[in-house]
């Protein structure tokens, strides 16, 4: 199984190193060590900024929680 998968991306790199007019191994450089983790920056920035946005809203909704609590006593 697991060598199926490595095969058919394998095959893959090597119809982008195909297609761009660049070799396999320029394209694993590419892919693994410029792209990707660009990509896995870019994720990681959008996890802290749904993180603090969140975190913004439970205190916004904590707050108006406690205003509706006081205005019931």
């Amino acid at each position: 199984m697991i060598e199926r998968v490595f095969d058919a991306c394998v095959r893959l790199l090597l119809i982008a190193a195909d297609w761009t007019g660049m070799t396999y191994k320029e394209v694993n450089v590419w892919f693994f060590c410029v792209i990707w983790p660009i990509f896995t920056l870019i994720l990681v920035a959008i996890i802290a900024w749904q993180w603090v946005r969140i975190r913004g809203l439970k205190r916004r909704l904590g707050e108006g929680e406690a205003e509706t609590e006081a205005s019931h006593a």
